[in-house]
């Protein structure tokens, strides 16, 4: 039996971002999702909006159906 997982190349928050310290973040994903760790990822509020920030999965956990990422966000282009 197989497992659905889908590869995502950005972060897409939809606003349910939560800020842990300063620039680190916690996102939690319905489904499994596979991101690149350690590379430069677009962080999008939505997935047809513009690019707010660069940031890095710092964390990925798989659990529950649920994905939980922890990122860190290196550069803002636009204000919250």
């Amino acid at each position: 039996m197989g497992m659905p997982l889908e590869l995502n190349t950005m972060i897409v928050t939809k606003g349910r971002e939560e800020r842990l310290e300063e620039n680190l973040f916690r996102l939690e994903k319905d489904g499994y999702r596979l991101y690149p760790i350690d590379v430069p990822l677009e962080v999008k509020k939505y997935i047809e909006g513009d690019t707010s920030g660069t940031g890095f999965i710092r964390k990925l956990e798989w659990s529950e159906k649920k994905t939980v990422i922890i990122y860190q966000l290196v550069s803002l282009y636009t204000p919250n």
